[in-house]
């Protein structure tokens, strides 16, 4: 893989997941800020990056991409690192898993997140989508911790680290964070086996590279606080 990658990234936004995967592979990367509180990720120049104006985005040799499965997806196959081989038995439960986390998990956290993106403005519709969104991502966590205690060749094992352990400790930070004054609904210790996930995924290198450079606070999975960034703002 030829280098150097160029991420385009927020503090504490999906970008992290693509960082943290990037660091575990030893990739050499430049970062560029989308600033937020500039709404440069809805500028025309971000949009010729990514036409969707979502963070993350990764100048790669062949061309740039968006969407943080794909790049992640893109990252293993081109390492041969973080996931089963396109030619492996494990393959087809791999990728069921990988697009759950995107089109499911991270899409509903997103919408809890930005209600008005999806329903406007009236603070009704925020609430009504708000409790629908959460019933989903907990029948999420009940099946991701379920799946995570059955001993997994490629999620929560110690000895095979993965692009899925990677997208499922910011995740779980974002769930004790965001919306600011409205987490009580969530409890990590609820969910032990993501739980273990989340506190061996904080101890890598990786993820103390990523708390060094969005301001984050040791402990960032487990016990998460708000960040204090060097360069921009995050959610």
């Amino acid at each position: 893989m030829k280098d150097p990658l160029r991420l385009h990234y927020a503090p504490d936004n999906a970008s992290g997941i693509v960082r943290l995967a990037l660091e575990e592979l030893g990739l050499s990367f430049e970062t560029v800020l989308v600033d937020r509180s500039q709404k440069a990720q809805q500028s025309a120049e971000f949009r010729a990056i990514n036409p969707a104006a979502k963070i993350p985005a990764l100048e790669t040799q062949d061309g740039t991409m968006f969407e943080t499965a794909a790049i992640l997806l893109w990252l293993a196959d081109r390492s041969g690192r973080l996931a089963p081989a396109a030619t492996s038995p494990k393959r087809a439960s791999f990728l069921s898993w990988l697009f759950y986390f995107s089109n499911t998990l991270h899409a509903n956290l997103r919408m809890s997140f930005y209600p008005e993106k999806y329903v406007g403005p009236d603070p009704t519709h925020h609430q009504a989508l708000l409790s629908g969104a959460r019933t989903n991502i907990t029948d999420g966590l009940q099946i991701l911790n379920t799946y995570a205690g059955e001993g997994q060749l490629w999620f929560n094992n110690p000895e095979n680290l993965s692009i899925l352990d990677l997208y499922m400790g910011p995740m779980l930070r974002w769930m004790a964070l965001y919306p600011r004054d409205d987490t009580d609904w969530f409890t990590l210790e609820d969910w032990p086996h993501l739980h273990a996930l989340a506190a061996r995924i904080e101890m890598r290198p990786s993820a103390l590279a990523l708390c060094a450079a969005e301001g984050m606070a040791p402990h960032p999975f487990t016990a998460p606080t708000p960040p204090t960034p060097p360069e921009g703002v995050a959610l």
